[in-house]
C-alpha cells in the first residue's frame, strides 16, 4: 500500500470545480482547503504505478495550477508478513 500527500493549488477561479473532482478519483481523500485555495490530499494506491498515475491525473485536472507530493510511504502488507517467534 502506497499512501501520499499532494498539495494541489487551483486557479482561483476554479476551486470549487477542482474539488468536485477530486473527490472522486478513487483513492484519493481531500483533507482541508485554505481560504486561498490551497488543498492538501492523500492518495493511497496498492502499487506504485497506480500511485504515480493518480499523482499525474491530479496535475492534469482542468483548473489545477500544480501538484507536488509532499510525503510518500510505502506500507507493507500485514496479510503477507511472517511472523517470527523468539
Amino acid at each position: 500500500m502506497n499512501i501520499s500527500s499532494v498539495i494541489v493549488i487551483p486557479h482561483p477561479d476554479h476551486i470549487e470545480a477542482v474539488r468536485v473532482r477530486l473527490q472522486e478519483v478513487d483513492g484519493v481523500q481531500l483533507h482541508a482547503v485554505s481560504p486561498e485555495g490551497k488543498m492538501i490530499v492523500t492518495v493511497e494506491a496498492d502499487d506504485d504505478r497506480t500511485t504515480t498515475g493518480t499523482y499525474e491525473y491530479i496535475g492534469q485536472l482542468d483548473g489545477v495550477l500544480s501538484a507536488s507530493m509532499v510525503y510518500h510511504q510505502k506500507e507493507s502488507d500485514p496479510e503477507m508478513e511472517i511472523s517470527v517467534e523468539a
